[in-house]
């Protein structure tokens, strides 16, 4: 059995309560003080009994994060990050992976597993306003991501159609001006992929360049191996971009892959934007230039609305926050040979 406050109490010949103000970091404990009881804390190896403490306050101590695929590089980061920013809180992050699928999403938000976790943090991509208005679960839901909804919940989002123009600005300033844009999708107005395609579309108006759709090529998902049949779909249409921007890295990636099949060179004869700045980008023979989110920002922002709604005033009106972005310029992209 570990040690108790008691004991360490005891070793540092303090009271109690001095040994619990240090463990939980109050104030008002002078330096003296703290190190005489960290010293007994570090001997002892005591740990505190967060269970304990959470149940003492009618909670398990446990977060939940849903999101559309963990085996995508860009949200497997995000939940590390969401792992860090709740430990701080001294939180536990319940991992789910809903596929996207609405019915999925729903279940999540639902409650079905409301005894086990105090909030929720969820990256929606099907879930509708309806659903949301229909909650009957009272723990705290903070939304990931670009699709607004009319619902008094809090979301993080950053600013899609602008990190877009970014990355389209980058690609003319390099004097690129065949950009195509890889992975627009057919339906659901509201996600990402819509707010970046009208990102590329309003940053080339911006810049004098006709935005020509044949250069656009729809998709059904966002892998490797969909950003390499989108690029090969538009070569053998007889397009000819000299730029892409990719909805995000893995298409991006994938479509490097197509280029070099077909003998065109990154970034001499295509340069190639990404999105989501995953780790898979920065080893490749060409490294990859992309739009980088704060994800360290969106996982302590998400986690901090979770807990201040456990902590605070449930009545607050909801937030909608935006993180920052940068785009990180790489060997992928570069003016066109003279």
């Amino acid at each position: 059995m570990g040690a108790s406050l008691k004991d360490v109490a005891q070793l540092a010949g303090v009271s109690v309560k001095t040994v619990s103000n240090v463990v939980n970091n109050r104030p008002h404990v002078t330096p003296a003080m703290r190190e005489r009881v960290q010293r007994a804390v570090d001997a002892l190896d005591y740990r505190p009994n967060l269970t304990a403490r959470h149940l003492r306050k009618g909670r398990t101590g446990i977060i939940a994060l849903a999101v559309p695929e963990l085996g995508n590089p860009y949200f497997a980061e995000l939940a590390g990050a969401v792992v860090d920013a709740a430990a701080r809180f001294d939180y536990t992050v319940l991992l789910d992976h809903t596929a996207g699928r609405r019915e999925q999403e729903v279940l999540v938000t639902q409650g079905f597993r409301a005894h086990v976790i105090d909030g929720l943090i969820l990256s929606p991509i099907e879930l509708e306003t309806a659903d949301l208005l229909g909650r009957r679960d009272d723990a705290p839901l903070v939304l990931l991501g670009e699709r607004e909804y009319d619902a008094p919940y809090d979301q993080i989002a950053i600013d899609n159609v602008a990190a877009a123009r970014t990355a389209v600005r980058h690609l003319t300033g390099l004097g690129r001006q065949r950009i195509a844009f890889l992975g627009a999708r057919r339906e659901l107005a509201r996600q990402p992929a819509h707010l970046r395609l009208r990102g590329w579309r309003e940053e080339l108006t911006a810049a004098g360049l006709p935005h020509d759709d044949s250069l656009v090529a729809a998709t059904d998902g966002y892998g490797r191996w969909d950003g390499a049949a989108a690029m090969n779909a538009l070569l053998n249409q007889g397009a000819q971009p000299d730029a892409v921007f990719a909805y995000n890295d893995l298409m991006a990636l994938g479509a490097m892959r197509a280029l070099g099949e077909r003998g065109l060179r990154v970034p001499q004869d295509v340069s190639v934007v990404g999105f989501d700045d995953i780790e898979d980008g920065r080893f490749g023979a060409v490294t990859l230039t992309t739009v980088s989110p704060d994800k360290q920002a969106i996982a302590r922002l998400a986690v901090e609305r979770v807990v201040a709604r456990l902590t605070g005033d449930p009545q607050v009106e909801p937030e909608r926050i935006q993180p920052g972005y940068r785009l990180v310029a790489r060997e992928s992209t570069a003016p066109p040979p003279a």
